[in-house]
C-alpha cells in the first residue's frame, strides 16, 4: 500500500473547481435570465383582445376617409425635432393639431404620442420625448379621430418618410 507524500487540502486541487464551474456558471445564467425577463417587458399581450378585434372597422374607415381626401405626409426629422408636411387632393381644411405616433414594433414601453403644432400651409413641428432608431410604426390621426396615414419608418435613415393613405376595402 503506498500512501501519499503531497497532502493537499481538496480546494487546491484543480479538479474540484473544474467540476464545479459548470453549476456555477449555470446558476449565474440563470439568475441572468431572470434578471432580464423581469426588466423588460414585452408588451405584445392585451388584456382586450375582443374589444381590438372589434375596432378593426373602425380603422378601416379612417383609413379610407384619408384616401377619399387624398392625404400624403412626409416626415423629416433632426435630432428630436420632427417636421411634418400634410398635403390633399381636395380642399379640405388640415387641423391646427396632429397627433402622430410612434410605435415599437415589439417594446410597447418605447411607443411615443408626439403633438404635432401646425406653421402653417400644411407644415407641422413637434418633438419626441427619447431619441429613436431603427424601425418604428408611424401613425398620423387628426384630433377628431376621422382619418389616418399609416407606415413603417426607418429612423436612422436621412431620407424623409412618405405616407400616403391607402384605400383598403
Amino acid at each position: 500500500m503506498t500512501l501519499r507524500s503531497d497532502n493537499q487540502p481538496w480546494y487546491k486541487e484543480p479538479w474540484p473547481w473544474f467540476l464545479m464551474s459548470g453549476p456555477a456558471i449555470v446558476i449565474v445564467a440563470g439568475f441572468i435570465t431572470l434578471w432580464l425577463a423581469i426588466d423588460s417587458n414585452d408588451g405584445l399581450v392585451t388584456d382586450d383582445y375582443y374589444k381590438q378585434g372589434l375596432a378593426v372597422n373602425q380603422r378601416l374607415h379612417r383609413d379610407q376617409q384619408a384616401a377619399s381626401l387624398g392625404l400624403r405626409a412626409d416626415l423629416m426629422r433632426s435630432d428630436l425635432n420632427l417636421r411634418l408636411l400634410i398635403g390633399a387632393d381636395t380642399s379640405s381644411k388640415v387641423p391646427e393639431a396632429i397627433v402622430l405616433k410612434l410605435a415599437h414594433l415589439t417594446r410597447a414601453g418605447q411607443d411615443q404620442a408626439v403633438q404635432m403644432v401646425s406653421e402653417g400651409q400644411g407644415f407641422y413641428s413637434g418633438k419626441m420625448s427619447a431619441d429613436v432608431s431603427g424601425r418604428w410604426l408611424v401613425s398620423i390621426e387628426d384630433p377628431a379621430g376621422q382619418w389616418r396615414l399609416q407606415g413603417e419608418w426607418q429612423a436612422d435613415s436621412v431620407e424623409p418618410l412618405r405616407l400616403t393613405a391607402k384605400a383598403e376595402k
